[in-house]
């Protein structure tokens, strides 16, 4: 994984990375003293930027570092022990779900089977109201159809009904309208033909 600021790695075996201050060679330093003061250095750098990541990103975080003494340093802005329990959780649960995942796919395969039945189901149904396929029907089916389409046509028609005459009032509330807007004009053409 690459990290903004870092590197580049040289087209040679030796592989480097590029930091803001310039190049150095990732390697196992050999002087102690030195080696000891860049651990220093880089823990203190990883603890802050832990920190950091705890706090603008409300981010549980531990860190565990052992330096090469044995020495152990940590932090978590919580508690180390609760957040590698929550760790270990996580994967386990992550074990589980591969299972649950699996018994998921069975599950959904088996959903998708019935779907597909109830699709051809109701195309058959479609195809038989509208008189197609009716060779394959047994008597029984027949009459189930006719029955079906029979209380289907009543609907409709009750509904047909039903907006026939709400259809019929509207016209018979507007032609009062018109009637009653026709007489007062006919007053207001009187009431002006005497005025003259």
């Amino acid at each position: 994984m690459e990290f903004p600021n870092e590197a580049i790695i040289s087209e040679g075996s030796n592989s480097q990375k590029k930091t803001g201050r310039g190049k150095i060679e990732i390697k196992r330093i050999e002087n102690t003293t030195n080696r000891q003061v860049t651990f220093c250095k880089r823990r203190n750098g990883l603890l802050k930027k832990a920190y950091e990541l705890s706090v603008l990103c409300d981010a549980e975080v531990a860190l565990v570092v052992f330096s090469s003494r044995g020495r152990l340093y940590e932090y978590a802005n919580n508690s180390v022990r609760g957040t590698i329990e929550r760790y270990k959780k996580a994967c386990a649960a992550s074990t589980n779900a591969e299972s649950v995942s699996e018994a998921n796919t069975q599950f959904y395969q088996q959903e998708a089977s019935k779907l597909k039945r109830q699709i051809r189901d109701i195309q058959n149904l479609n195809r038989h109201i509208l008189g197609e396929g009716l060779s394959s029907l047994s008597l029984k089916e027949l009459k189930n159809l006719e029955s079906r389409l029979e209380k289907g046509l009543s609907r409709v028609r009750s509904r047909k009904h039903e907006t026939l005459f709400a259809d019929i009032e509207f016209m018979q509330k507007r032609v009062l309208t018109i009637s009653f807007d026709a007489i007062s004009l006919l007053y207001l053409l009187h009431i002006y033909a005497y005025s003259i």
